[in-house]
């Protein structure tokens, strides 16, 4: 079963200061633990945001106008 992601603001920071620990000690993989380490800080903050749940891009939906 997948682990939640974390709802709250605090949650989320959290998250991601986690991996940027992560990164930053090396011990920082993607995808699985036996993947290839990241070395990129790019790479790094992308992974982070998408644990955390941020990475989705949240846009107000456009208004329906009636067509007669």
């Amino acid at each position: 079963m997948p682990r939640k992601k974390p709802t709250t603001k605090a949650g989320k920071s959290a998250k991601v200061e986690k991996v940027m620990h992560e990164y930053k000690t090396g011990t920082l993989h993607s995808g699985s633990k036996h993947g290839p380490k990241v070395t990129s800080r790019k790479q790094a903050i992308a992974i982070a945001m998408s644990e955390a749940g941020q990475s989705k891009k949240r846009r107000p939906q456009k208004r329906k106008t009636k067509s007669y």
